[in-house]
């Protein structure tokens, strides 16, 4: 399985060799390293080959390891809030339960941990594997960016990841990429580790399924939205600066306001106020980007985009952007 993995010139084995974070065989030590680099977890073995190694290294928002317990154990991680985690096999297996959900981690199949769902991992003799760490904001941030709007909800994969289809192939090379810099680089540049974020995330909302997988893969210039929707889109898109309400918006489209929130909400995932807000976002980011810094030009901004509020428009453009607009406009 490791050759096939990482078809590279860093064996699966000796991944990250130079980055060795644990070797213990003590049950406490191997749990405070863990909650030291993923969170608070409990650990129980009574198999005399227990013996923890991780290697260990950081990469901008990624961490990527490769570990093993050694022996047989039970893993019960505290529910990870602020990232998930992808598991690819080297050898052995796990039994992992995901939510309400027992998935079988083996050769030809890897496991995701989503964010803020309990999981247990029953961990078997002679199991290694490989681990990359991920912030779930940046996912979420580029899932945004992609779909061009901001998500109500956390991309949430499934959690079984099969590894020997073209697909799983592809993103297994992608990591071999990243695991041969990461194994053979002492230093690592700033523009790179970027750039080790922005394709590793990419790579996983392409080929692993999730819950925004179909409005990903859709070509919005050709959908099947009634042509109703697609006219208020762009209406909004020639009149963002001016003064709307959803009346105007169901007037201008010559639909009831009730049909009107159903086309978006049944073919947008949004309702035609937020697309409007979106859109306002969209364009206060791009006048901040060709703006010079000086005193109350984010105010100005804001409210010639119709954000009266400066709390609620600040919250707002973090959560879409991943920066403040006082961040935006000192770039």
């Amino acid at each position: 399985m490791g050759r096939a993995v990482f078809p590279s010139q860093t064996p699966a084995d000796s991944v990250l060799a130079g980055y060795g974070l644990c070797k213990t065989g003590n049950i406490e030590e191997a749990i405070a390293v863990g909650e030291r680099i993923f969170c608070k977890n409990k650990v129980y073995s009574k198999d005399p080959r227990f013996n923890t190694r991780i290697n260990y290294r950081r990469a901008g928002g990624l961490g990527v390891g490769r570990m093993t317990y050694g022996g047989e154990a039970i893993i019960e991680p505290e529910v990870m809030h602020s990232f998930a985690l992808v598991q690819i096999p080297i050898r052995g297996r796990e039994f992992v339960t995901v939510g309400d959900r027992r998935v079988l981690f083996e050769e030809g199949q890897g496991v995701i941990l989503n964010a803020n769902v309990p999981t247990r991992i029953q961990h078997m003799e002679n199991t290694e594997k490989i681990i990359v760490r991920v912030d779930n904001d940046m996912i979420k941030r580029q899932c945004q960016q992609h779909l061009g709007r901001t998500l109500r909800k956390d991309v949430e994969f499934r959690p079984e990841m099969v590894l020997d289809t073209v697909e799983g192939r592809n993103f297994t090379q992608m990591l071999a990429w990243m695991c041969d810099i990461l194994s053979n680089s002492d230093k690592l540049s700033p523009l790179l580790g970027a750039q080790f974020e922005s394709t590793f995330v990419a790579a996983l909302l392409t080929y692993q399924p999730h819950n925004y997988s179909a409005e990903l893969c859709e070509d919005k210039g050709s959908s099947l939205a009634p042509s109703f929707v697609k006219r208020v889109e762009h209406y909004v898109e020639e009149n963002a600066h001016e003064p709307i309400t959803v009346g105007d918006l169901a007037e201008y489209a010559g639909v009831s306001t009730r049909s009107l929130y159903a086309g978006f909400r049944n073919f947008r995932n949004t309702s035609p106020m937020h697309y409007l807000k979106e859109v306002r976002l969209r364009r206060v980011h791009e006048e901040l980007l060709r703006s010079s810094s000086s005193s109350g030009v984010v105010t100005t901004i804001a409210f010639r985009w119709g954000f009266s509020h400066l709390g609620h428009f600040t919250t707002d453009y973090k959560r879409r952007f991943g920066e403040t607009p006082s961040e935006t406009l000192m770039r």
